[in-house]
Formats: C-alpha cells, structure tokens, sequence
C-alpha cells in the first residue's frame, strides 16, 4: 500500500485547488464574453474544456469533475445559455446540489473521466433509427423520452419525423404523458397528437399482451429510471422483456443514466413472500445501474418466467461514469420534482411504508418528513392537500405535520440514510400504529427489517444484517456494467 507524507498530501490539495480556480476564472470569463457579445461562447467552450480536463490524475482522484467542481457559478445562469454550453454545462448547473464534498470519489489513479458531452442513448439517433426503419415499432416511453435537448418534444414525435414506423405506444405508472399521481388507473387511450393507440402498462395490465404486439417487430424502452428498486419502471421493464421473450419480439432499450448510481447500498429482497410489483428482484434498494444494464441483468440471471431470454438491443450512452453527477432534465414522475428530491428519495421512499409523510401533496414531496403525532419533538410543519395530477390523495391530507425539512440537506450520495426512519420511530408516541406492516416489508424487501427497529437494535447491527447478500450482488452486478 503507498503512503504520502503530510507535506505531498497538502501539496497535492493546493495542486487541486488552484487547478479549480483557475477554471473557475476561464468560466467566469466566458460568461462576460458571452453577455458582452464579443465572442461566441460555443468556439470558446470546446477549447477550455479540452485544456482543464487534463489537469493530472491528481484532479482525477478526488472523484470530482471539472464542470462539477465549479457547478456554483453556473446556478443562475438562464435557460438560454444552457442551450449552448450542451449537455456537461447542464449537468453541473443543475447538479449545482452536489458539492465537491459530497461528490463520490474514485479510488483509481488511473480512471479517465469523460471529456465530451454525455449522449444517451436516445440521443444516439445514428446507431438505431438506420435499425428501425422498415420495421413496425413499438415504443415503451413517457413524458422522459426525447432525444437530444428539447425535453419538450417527445421522441416518439422525432422518430415519426425521421420516418419510423411507430405502431403502438406503451406507458408505464403515471401514464405516457407522466401526469398520472401516484398510484392512479389509466386506461388505455390514442394520442390525440399523433392518433397512435397508447396501451397502459399499469394496474392489472402491466403486462404486454399477445394482442397488444401483434403486428410488431420490435420494441423500445426509452424510460428514465432513477435507480431504486421501488421505482416501478423496471417493474414494467421485466414484464415487457418477458412479453417480447415469450412472443419473438426484439427489444431495444435505449439507456440514460442512473442519477443514484455512484453508489449500492440497502437490503436485498430475497423474501419471496413480500415480492411484488414495487420490489421483483434480488437486488438491493438501491442497485446502481442503469436501465441498459439492468436490463442484462434481468436476462443474463434468468429472471424472466421459465427462465427465458428476450432477445435484447442496448444502445450505450456515449462519455458516462456511474460516478458522474447527473440531474435530470425533466422530473421522472410527479412527486420527484428535483435534483435533491430524487438523491432523497432511496433514504425517504422508505417512511411510505409507514404512517409517516413525505410531503406528497405539498410543493416539497420527498424533501421533508413528518406526522401530526410528532408535534413537540420537530418544529417545522407542514400540511399536505390534495393536488390534482400529483397526488390526489396524500397521506394525512389537512393535517398539520411535524416534522424535519431538508431541502437545505448537503447529500452524500454514498449509503441510505437509515437515522432518519430511527430518529422518527424513536420520537413517534403511537409505536404500535407507526408501521404499515404489508408495504415496509415490500419497500425494504424483507420482514426483519420493521422487528429489528421496533427492537431497538442499532442502525450498525441493522447494516450488518443486509450481509453477505449485499456483498454478493455487488459481485454479481459486475457482470452487467457497460460502463466505469
């Protein structure tokens, strides 16, 4: 193992730190060049980058990119210019959360990080619309689907342009539109846009159907996920890659990345009895992967019924770490509203299972906790109503609640936070009403994990409990990584 004195260690800092100040300055920089229209900011962006991302590997080995590093500095600048600096300026203006503290580090001095702009997979239209033409496609997508920069037009609209043949549209919880609430039926519907029929996946009929394919030849998942094992799109995935297995369709799944994939951390369910459509897999909470990879994962394990295989498409994201900060460019569902909620929400999804609220149906849902009955142990209240399209009926609706705010929390994106849920249950009167028993169980994948905090037992011993399932998927997971 090498060791550093003190000296090279605090030399190494300053490398670190002036290397950061300096692009800083170069940023600052473009930003007057830009309002003064003395130059084009596009000819000078390209330059600098290409310069400051080579810094050395010192740089590199605090885990921190460049544009993360100086994210700040781009917090207030206007939708305008985000629509010239390209995809990296977005992702550190709008991962401006995550400072460089609480940025996951790397451990490889030899890790090369992604110097071009990130390209999902969608974005990629080179490398699959040659694929699709001539075919009868259907398409697996909602309101995060779109290629390129403009989240407002839905890619199903450009691949209609570029002259694909989409036959079918399927959408998953909270509908092909995404402004479904929790938990709400849809029904099956034709867009109005386009006149395509758009079959929901959702409810009893989470399931493709030989009828809802026929006439097909292939399909493409095109969903942003964000990495917890609750969040029911990869729900839906299994069960369209099992449709397609089961009736000879190709399945293309074009991938985006993970916003909670620097990390893997939570219990494994390996409780069959509390599987269901919120928790399928032996995976933990929080399984770090993307969809793409996820989707390997489910062939390559034998997860699908009868252990068949879907025959399987990945288009790959171009200049993408799991390690890189990622903020997503449209809200995935309509209670994740922002970067912050969606790092919070692996930690908080977990009070659903009980009597506690999350602050569905209020302007800060998966940003705050909180219960009438805690009044006296928090000071900061809130009362959850109904909002129509986001959540209908929230728990606790009209009640004032007690609770704790984080919206100003700094998150450290590298373990669930367990002492909130103990803290909270610790503080709760009722404890005897502070569980909803059938969906904790659901949400942690297991039936000890609810025996152990009404026990007492601490969140190490907890922890401890999760292995060595934990370790072993970390192993298995492996396999099925496209990428660093």
């Amino acid at each position: 193992m090498r060791t550093m004195s003190l000296e090279k260690v605090r030399l190494e800092r300053n490398e670190i730190r002036e290397a950061i100040n300096a692009a800083k300055f170069k940023i600052q920089k473009l930003f007057f060049l830009y309002f003064s229209k003395d130059a084009d900011l596009t000819a000078h962006f390209k330059p600098m980058f290409t310069t400051d991302m080579r810094i050395t590997k010192k740089v590199k080995r605090t885990g921190s990119m460049l544009l993360t590093a100086c994210a700040l500095t781009f917090t207030n600048c206007s939708p305008a210019l985000v629509g010239k600096t390209g995809n990296q300026v977005v992702n550190a203006r709008n991962g401006a959360f995550r400072s460089i503290d609480n940025v996951d580090r790397r451990n490889s001095d030899d890790e090369q990080l992604p110097t071009g702009p990130l390209q999902t997979g969608a974005d990629q239209t080179e490398a699959y619309v040659p694929y699709l033409k001539g075919k009868n496609v259907g398409m697996v997508i909602n309101q995060t689907s779109f290629i390129g920069r403009t989240a407002s037009l839905p890619s199903v609209d450009s691949l209609l342009k570029l002259g694909i043949a989409i036959k079918k549209i399927f959408g998953p919880e909270h509908g092909f539109r995404g402004n479904a609430s929790d938990g709400a039926k849809i029904a099956d519907d034709v867009d109005a846009k386009t006149g395509i029929p758009v079959i929901s996946l959702y409810g009893k009929h989470n399931k493709p159907t030989p009828a809802d394919l026929h006439g097909l030849d292939i399909l493409v998942f095109d969903i942003q996920d964000v990495g917890a094992r609750f969040y029911t799109f990869i729900s839906t995935l299994h069960y369209v890659m099992e449709a397609c297995a089961e009736n000879n369709i190709e399945l293309m799944v074009l991938d985006r990345p993970n916003p909670n994939g620097s990390y893997v951390d939570g219990p494994v369910l390996t409780d069959t009895t509390v599987k269901s459509f919120t928790g399928m897999h032996p995976v933990p909470i929080v399984h770090g992967m993307t969809i793409g990879e996820y989707a390997q994962m489910i062939n390559g394990e034998g997860w699908l019924k009868n252990k068949a295989k879907c025959r399987l498409k990945v288009i790959k994201m171009q200049n993408y770490v799991h390690s890189m900060p990622y903020a997503l460019p449209i809200n995935p569902s309509p209670n994740l509203q922002t970067p912050l909620a969606v790092a919070l929400y692996p930690s908080l999804c977990l009070f659903e299972g009980t009597y506690i609220s999350v602050g569905r149906g209020t302007p800060f849902p998966f940003m705050v906790f909180g219960s009438p009955l805690l009044q006296g142990k928090y000071k900061f209240t809130f009362t959850p109503q109904s909002i129509p399209g986001v959540s209908d009926s929230p728990l606790l609706k009209g009640q004032l609640c007690y609770g704790a705010d984080l919206r100003n929390y700094k998150v450290k994106q590298d373990k669930l936070n367990l002492t909130w849920l103990l803290e909270a249950y610790k503080a709760y009167p009722d404890k005897a009403h502070f569980f909803i028993t059938r969906g904790f169980a659901r949400l942690v994948g297991n039936t000890q994990m609810q025996k152990q905090i009404e026990a007492g037992e601490s969140e190490e011993a907890i922890r401890l409990s999760w292995e060595p399932a934990l370790s072993q998927y970390k192993v298995m997971r492996r396999k099925y990584l496209l990428y660093k």
